[in-house]
């Protein structure tokens, strides 16, 4: 098998087209056509539906895209590793990461591994949204509660959970009349469930701020206006200088902080040792042990 004909049959796969793949990597059309209709015609299957407007992978062409596309990425590591000094960490490293850990976290995080590790270029990108790894070009994504992913494998390496917070000037629920609360969204009515020693307690909320993000709906909630839903790393400083008091544990899944990466075989030298250096930071991967790493703010 022709694997360069493999290699621009999982770049067009990827791309979405012809056209959009050439763009891509400033390639000849034509050639990429040519190279996929001589695999086609070695492998006698055809890998995609030519429509008028649009290219759909078939379903021999989406099997070949996904296996094949693992084992380029992991010949193209082994090649990076080797041309950047084998196993001594080197290059460039580009991750993304959600935006509350980065605004918390991530610069002391990318600072160290900086200073540990000279020869890395590290580029880290703040979104919350899902990213195509391979197509937008990172080596590693940091993610909570991710779906599951055939294509990526990972590990957790910090647990968090909700809390309900409130100033201490904020009276108690009394369980009978809604309290005001800092949310996500305008829209967002719907009433906690805290967990109890003799069991859930609904709380119903009355909306009086909206904050999508989670360090402006903390100091919201430090200010009096309200009570939040907030993790415990975020607000485990306030609660344990009496700026803010807890309501009792949310009962919702654990957050889980997720390391994503294409394969578990044949990781760059690269990502490896960023994975150790976030396992050295949060050996234990505990609210209280974030929390303390990102000290007071």
């Amino acid at each position: 098998m022709d694997l360069l004909a493999l290699a621009d049959f999982v770049l067009v796969a990827r791309h979405g087209g012809f056209g959009r793949a050439a763009r891509a990597t400033a390639r000849p059309k034509a050639t990429l056509s040519r190279r996929v209709a001589e695999l086609e015609a070695a492998l006698d299957l055809r890998l995609f539906e030519r429509g008028a407007r649009e290219l759909k992978l078939t379903e021999e062409g989406r099997a070949l895209s996904e296996r094949a596309g693992q084992l380029l990425t992991e010949l193209e590591h082994t090649a990076a590793s080797i041309a950047s000094g084998g196993e001594t960490p080197r290059g460039r490293l580009r991750i993304s990461a959600p935006l509350l850990i980065s605004q918390t976290a991530m610069g002391k995080i990318a600072a160290g591994f900086a200073l540990k590790y000279p020869e890395v270029r590290l580029e880290v990108t703040t979104e919350d949204r899902p990213v195509d790894m391979i197509e937008e070009g990172f080596d590693l994504v940091i993610r909570v509660n991710p779906d599951p992913d055939d294509a990526l494998v990972g590990r957790i390496f910090l647990r968090d959970r909700l809390v309900a917070v409130a100033s201490p000037t904020l009276a108690r629920p009394d369980g009978e009349r809604p309290v005001p609360a800092v949310v996500r969204s305008a829209g967002d009515r719907q009433g906690w469930t805290l967990k109890t020693p003799t069991g859930p307690m609904i709380l119903a909320v009355e909306p009086v701020l909206a904050m999508s993000s989670l360090i402006m709906a903390r100091d919201a909630v430090r200010a009096g206006v309200g009570a939040g839903r907030l993790p415990l790393s975020l607000v485990s400083h306030d609660l344990a200088d009496g700026t803010l008091v807890t309501w009792g544990d949310i009962d919702a899944p654990e957050i889980t902080l997720w390391t994503l990466y294409p394969s578990r075989r044949l990781l760059s030298a690269r990502v490896s040792a960023f994975l150790d250096h976030l396992k050295q930071s949060f050996p234990a991967g505990t609210p209280d042990e974030l929390a303390s790493f990102v000290g007071r703010s």
